[in-house]
């Protein structure tokens, strides 16, 4: 079974460090894990995402923070954009 790579922006690697300190972390994880292996899997259920993060995906870590991530298929990678709250 082929494997995507994980990227990571520079704003995902800074959400990264509010995850560990709000104990998010664990389940964050788990989630990379997922898209790892397949980024369009289902449960757990995931948005596509419109407007500004057009073609861009979301995935709940709990109820208020998101696991923001873009697919490009024909190099098997998923760069993750966000995992902290995408909410004002």
């Amino acid at each position: 079974m082929v494997k995507y790579k994980i990227f990571y922006s520079r704003a995902s690697q800074k959400d990264a460090k509010k995850l560990k300190n709000a104990g998010l972390d664990k389940r964050a994880k788990e989630l990379i894990e997922i898209l790892k292996s397949n980024p369009f899997q289902n449960p757990p259920s995931y948005e596509k995402l419109v407007g500004d993060l057009k073609g861009a995906y979301s995935r709940r870590i709990n109820i208020q923070h998101r696991l923001i991530y873009q697919i490009n298929e024909e190099t098997m990678a998923v760069r993750i954009l966000r995992m902290w709250t995408h909410y004002k």
